[in-house]
């Protein structure tokens, strides 16, 4: 299968966080970079408009429209993470509106590929929102079954239960879990590829004072400012742009 035109839309989980390339915009690279990279032929270009800390709504209003102006033959998008975490959120009215622009999309004559969020059951810190992050994939697979759209099950994907497919602040995959969702995506469209599956070996083994000394420390430096940031209402994204704006070789990024 042969794309010309790949417009990635979303949030941190598209921008690339946790997966740092300092040579390049933001810092970082990600598996729409890796997903590109294996799409590129000599008619093909590629743009990233994912923002960091961009909730759904926002996501809808300013990157859709832009992405439709690029007349687009592929479309990823990833959103509604951010508003799952927060205190409070209408997750039938995000869902919604994320219908409406699905529909827009494939009326355009896109092939877009959707994502149902990770299963936060083993973990101590979201476990709690489970049944939530549930309600909400559901709706998701609602949506892609009723435009048509390729699914990525990323809840089904038990990889990421190992700890090294995340980064430090346990919230972004890590360079191995963005090789990982690189490989998913290929594979849910169909696309013959070289990538492999990170194989991470056996996990380390850590003690009990080990694990509490790191947990103090992921509080400390990134659970503390993660907080802080809900409670002002700013975002780690609001001072950066898209990395890659306009459709571009892929040799540019």
């Amino acid at each position: 299968m042969t794309f010309s035109r790949y417009v990635a839309l979303g949030d941190s989980f598209t921008e690339g966080v946790g997966d740092p390339d300092p040579a390049l915009p933001n810092g970082v690279r990600g598996w729409a970079d890796r997903v590109a990279a294996v799409l590129d032929h000599d008619d093909f270009s590629y743009a990233n408009l994912a923002i960091r800390g961009r909730k759904l709504l926002p996501i809808v209003a300013e990157q859709v429209e832009p992405a439709l102006a690029m007349k687009p033959d592929l479309v990823t998008i990833y959103a509604g993470a951010n508003d799952v975490l927060r205190p409070r959120v209408d997750i039938d009215g995000i869902v919604a509106a994320l219908d409406v622009a699905i529909g827009r999309l494939t009326d355009a004559g896109a092939r877009v590929v959707m994502f149902t969020a990770y299963d936060p059951g083993g973990s101590p810190i979201f476990g709690a929102l489970r049944g939530r992050f549930a309600i909400y994939n559901e709706l998701v697979r609602q949506v892609a079954e009723r435009h048509g759209a390729t699914l990525v099950d990323f809840w089904r994907l038990r990889d990421y239960r190992d700890d090294r497919m995340w980064d430090v602040d346990r919230m972004h995959m890590s360079a191995a879990g963005h090789q990982r969702m690189a490989v998913a995506v290929l594979d849910a469209l169909g696309v013959a590829h070289g990538l492999v599956v990170p194989e991470l070996g056996d996990r380390p083994q850590v003690s009990a004072r080990e694990r509490r000394e790191a947990n103090l420390e992921w509080a400390r430096a990134h659970a503390g400012p993660w907080v802080k940031r809900r409670l002002t209402g700013t975002s780690s994204g609001d001072s950066l742009s898209p990395r890659w704006p306009t459709l571009s070789p892929v040799t540019g990024s």
